[in-house]
């Protein structure tokens, strides 16, 4: 994806602009505050509105020249401008316009770029009648007001940024339906696919388990040196302890939770760990899910394997403890796990000692091969031949005679695999089918460790639709 336009979000501090940036990214990936001066730094993201046109959105840092370090950050943000194609200025719909606006916005306009002046927080009617036509003493060729947090107006602000945002030269694909009436490209549309900007070699890994199960000591023969208190006293670790280390090209970033205790059992500060863990595996990758090999699969180890199918983690399960345990087999132990377990079937499985040391490093070999898998993208015309070759061997079931026909499938997401169907009747892919596809894209492509979603949809409806 070359000669993308770049389009600058500009703008004094605490107007929105990290929140549009948000919304156009269409993931919580700026951070936003009430705290004037949040955003610093420059950021950017390839993005995709109306399924086929793709563009740079870049979020810039509060104008304001308050400090010597608020004047860099506008040196900064004032040279994206003249660097972008296109000039978001956002302002707060709910204050008076102010003169420091608009200076810079005159200024901003002056470069001769497509320019819009957006109203942000023009939260209801009564925002609207009382301050946005206010702005329009600006004299913008176009004003527009809109409620990023409420979502509101939205629609004129994309039809307008369309208009300087050329559409995607698709490539021919693999059609299903000689016969269809409705083209790849008409399909494709329906689909909001997200374009990595680069290459990610970041892994973010929890190790995730029971009280004393060994994920500290994990941890610390992971690092190679004691990183995390270890202690044979249950609950040492209460605060999730983050650590990085560099393996062949990527970085590692473990974090050490606080063990899990039945539900009834927690109580006080370890009912904020508990938050606190959930909170960390709503941003982690991939979980090392450790078990006590000296007493296998327990209820609770259940339950904590429901929050990596919960989160959509990668995941390697760790039988530690494997020095000490009974006279069990590794083949009895596997099929123990494999049975209580069934949901992470796709989880690959190691018998380690964190204490002596044994196979810990194979671990590290693991969760990179692991994530490669999490964010592989399969392409759209690899991925229908396999369709065709899964349909081929075994028809959907019919739904109350009415036949269930899969135009079309595509890859949305990564992080986790995410596959859309576009079907007639999505109602009618029964889940046993979705498995069976799940199954062949399995054996076709390499998915060991990686959660797969299969997501029928109707043909018109966007895949990000919920």
């Amino acid at each position: 994806m070359t000669n993308l336009k770049k389009v600058a979000i500009l703008g004094r501090p605490n107007v929105g602009k990290s929140s549009l940036f948000n919304r156009l990214a269409r993931q919580q990936d700026a951070i936003t505050s009430d705290t004037i001066g949040t955003t610093r730094d420059i950021k950017k993201r390839v993005v995709t509105i109306s399924g086929n046109r793709d563009f740079e959105i870049i979020d810039t840092g509060g104008i304001d020249e308050s400090t010597e370090m608020f004047a860099t950050v506008k040196r900064l943000s004032l040279r994206t401008a003249k660097e972008a194609d296109i000039i978001l200025y956002v302002v707060d719909g709910k204050n008076i316009p102010a003169e420091e606006d608009k200076e810079l916005f005159y200024g901003l306009q002056a470069l001769g770029k497509p320019i819009a002046l957006i109203v942000n927080k023009i939260d209801n009617d009564k925002d609207e009648a009382l301050r946005y036509w206010d702005f329009l003493e600006f004299g913008a060729d176009i004003t527009l007001p809109i409620s990023v947090s409420h979502n509101r107006y939205m629609n004129a602000f994309y039809t307008w940024l369309e208009t300087y945002i050329p559409e995607r030269e698709e490539e021919k694909t693999l059609t299903l339906e000689e016969d269809d009436e409705q083209s790849f490209e008409d399909i494709l549309e329906m689909v909001h696919i997200k374009e990595e900007e680069e290459e990610d070699n970041h892994i973010k890994v929890a190790i995730i388990g029971r009280v004393n199960t060994g994920k500290s000591s994990l941890l610390n023969a992971l690092l190679q040196e004691e990183r995390a208190v270890v202690s044979n006293v249950a609950g040492t670790t209460i605060d999730p302890i983050n650590e990085s280390m560099e393996y062949k090209n990527h970085t590692i970033t473990f974090v050490d939770t606080a063990g899990i205790r039945q539900r009834g059992r927690i109580v006080g500060i370890e009912k904020f760990a508990l938050e606190r863990t959930e909170a960390m595996l709503k941003e982690a990758d991939i979980a090392l899910l450790v078990i006590d090999a000296t007493m296998g699969v327990v209820e609770l180890d259940e339950r904590i394997a429901n929050l990596i199918e919960k989160f959509k983690l990668g995941c390697l399960i760790v039988l530690n403890k494997w020095d000490i345990r009974d006279e069990i087999t590794y083949e009895k132990a596997v099929e123990d796990i494999r049975d209580e377990l069934k949901f992470l079937h796709y989880a690959p499985l190691i018998t380690i000692s964190a204490k002596t040391g044994q196979r810990v490093p194979k671990i590290l070999d693991e969760i990179i091969a692991i994530y490669g898998r999490y964010k592989q993208r399969i392409p759209t015309a690899t991925l229908n031949e396999v369709l065709k070759y899964a349909i081929g061997r075994h028809h959907p079931p019919s739904l109350n005679g009415v036949p269930i026909k899969i135009k079309f499938a595509t890859q949305y997401e990564i992080k986790p695999p995410k596959i859309a169907l576009i079907v007639n009747r999505p109602d009618g892919v029964h889940f046993s089918y979705k498995r069976y596809l799940a199954n062949i894209f399995r054996e076709k492509f390499d998915f060991v460790g990686v959660p797969l979603d299969i997501d029928p949809r109707k043909r018109g409806q966007r895949v990000d639709d919920d």
